[in-house]
């Protein structure tokens, strides 16, 4: 970990290392990839191209995303992040992470968005659990179609989450998320989707979503299961938010290899 180096993508072989990695991740038919022109042109007006490079100089992983003013207000919208599978479970998604927040942080910025699939289990661990975000909107197949295999034959859902860029307030954040996590009200609450099951019923003042373990692996094995839980899910997501109801926190069942959502009402 000391040995590896996180900092802006400046050379083009960098730029073109990046664009390399992006379809080594999202397949080569991945219809979104961001050029080696607009990685380097957008870090002139606030954009973050960042790379975690081994001390040979490899490019292991790298952050992208714009800036850009909602409501009068400097906001950062994080658009990709991958590390090479090679280089996973270093802490390498934290720390580009965390050198974005940076970065945001010193052009004044106050909050990050991006989106992640509500149905990954390891990236609701990774955004409540660590980095402490808020959920800001459910978005139905939010990018369509993108051809990538990472996303075909399930659909696009997204959470968008928004990340405080202030320390403190994203501390306090992540203190609530643990909180939670322990919270007996909420960990033993009603599952709107128990056994992949399409919600039914009113939805009371706390409720759990529940999520696979592997939905990738789950994917590749058995499409139409998979299928199954992108519309229990959605449906569920649906009735808790149309409810009042917001994520408070995640947690993950090792034993019957589940994870879940906590919900309740903002305000608790």
């Amino acid at each position: 970990m000391a040995q590896i180096d996180i900092r802006p993508l400046r050379t083009l072989d960098e730029l073109r290392a990046c664009v390399s990695l992006q379809r080594e991740t999202w397949g080569n038919e991945f219809t979104d990839v961001v050029p080696t022109s607009i990685l380097k042109v957008s870090q002139r007006v606030g954009g973050v191209a960042a790379g975690a490079f081994d001390d040979e100089n490899a490019l292991l992983g790298f952050v992208y995303g714009l800036t850009g003013v909602e409501n009068g207000r400097i906001v950062h919208w994080s658009d990709m992040l991958a590390v090479r599978p090679e280089a996973r479970n270093l802490g390498l998604g934290r720390r580009l992470k965390e050198f974005q927040r940076r970065e945001v942080q010193r052009l004044g910025g106050v909050v990050i968005y991006w989106t992640y699939d509500p149905l990954v289990a390891r990236n609701a661990h990774l955004n409540f659990n660590i980095f402490g975000v808020r959920i800001h909107e459910y978005v139905e197949d939010m990018y369509g179609d993108t051809e990538s295999p990472l996303h075909r034959g399930i659909g696009t859902d997204r959470f968008i989450v928004a990340w405080p860029v202030p320390d403190a307030e994203m501390h306090n954040r992540l203190e609530e998320t643990h909180a939670a996590g322990v919270d007996r009200e909420l960990t033993t609450a009603p599952i709107l989707n128990a056994g992949n099951s399409l919600p039914t019923g009113n939805v009371g003042a706390a409720a759990r979503v529940e999520v696979p373990a592997d939905i990738n692996g789950m994917q590749e094995a058995d499409r139409d299961q998979a299928i199954r839980w992108r519309q229990s899910t959605r449906a569920a997501f649906r009735r808790a938010l149309d409810a009042g109801l917001t994520v408070q926190g995640f947690v993950i069942d090792d034993c019957d290899a589940r994870g879940y959502y906590l919900l309740a009402k903002a305000s608790r």
